[in-house]
């Protein structure tokens, strides 16, 4: 059973070879739905777009937090398809800064990718899904929100996906009445091209002995939740946050 013949989706920052983006652009496209992967290399972006299975997919440059650049690529997307039913808000920023450490340009950079971003790319497409009276907005956040920091990302990060957390449900109950919905994903640890190399085998031990499932996340496990929350399967789900961390947040 494909969950999402006949739809279509915007995901951000989907390029990166083993990413959790270029994952969820790879189920999307396995059940049936075309997908626009936007980045900010367009060689990049091409190839990822060309890597899916199925056809009619497409891709965009796009810095997220321009506004203009946002709505310019939608509209270009709506009008080569006719509608966008999903947006996947996953392009996003790190910086393993501790909090003295943190100086302007850092926090700017990080809220603006993080945070800024995911705000302009749904405006972006929220007229449209609001006139469809139909649209999944899935939104990256982290166990890094939730905890006060993970193992990399510093407070500034926590801060930003923290407010994803807010905006997410504030789009939900402005949204809700129109029959779009707002969800968001926090991860915990995931083994991607972000964490790769950067642990020591002790750190990477110490990491496992908190998750009781007892292993990292792949991009894959990300992936799935977000087929649920872009497919009908959830229809009546809007404003949660889903985790997806195997269990190291067991409140």
């Amino acid at each position: 059973m494909k969950l999402l013949d006949g739809m279509t989706a915007i995901i951000t920052g989907a390029a990166s070879p083993r990413g959790l983006g270029k994952a969820t652009a790879r189920l999307f496209a396995q059940h049936g739905a075309r997908v626009a992967i936007l980045d900010l290399d367009a060689d990049e972006a091409a190839e990822a777009a060309a890597d899916l299975p199925g056809q009619g997919h497409t891709w965009g440059v796009c810095d997220v937090t321009d506004k203009v650049a946002c709505e310019t690529v939608a509209a270009d997307i709506i009008a080569q398809w006719g509608q966008v039913d999903i947006l996947v808000n996953n392009a996003g920023i790190t910086q393993p800064l501790k909090l003295m450490e943190i100086a302007p340009h850092n926090y700017d950079a990080v809220l603006d990718v993080n945070l800024r971003g995911t705000l302009y790319m749904s405006q972006a497409v929220i007229p449209h899904m609001r006139t469809r009276g139909q649209g999944s907005i899935i939104n990256l956040s982290s166990v890094s929100a939730q905890r006060g920091g993970g193992i990399f990302g510093g407070p500034h990060y926590s801060a930003a996906k923290a407010g994803i957390l807010g905006l997410t449900k504030a789009m939900a109950r402005e949204l809700a009445p129109a029959g779009v919905r707002s969800n968001a994903i926090c991860p915990g640890f995931i083994a991607t091209d972000i964490t790769a190399g950067k642990l020591t085998d002790e750190m990477r031990a110490q990491v496992l002995e908190g998750i009781p499932m007892g292993r990292a996340g792949t991009a894959d496990d990300v992936a799935g939740c977000a087929l649920f929350l872009a497919s009908s399967l959830s229809a009546y789900v809007t404003g949660t946050e889903v985790d997806v961390n195997g269990g190291s947040l067991i409140h």
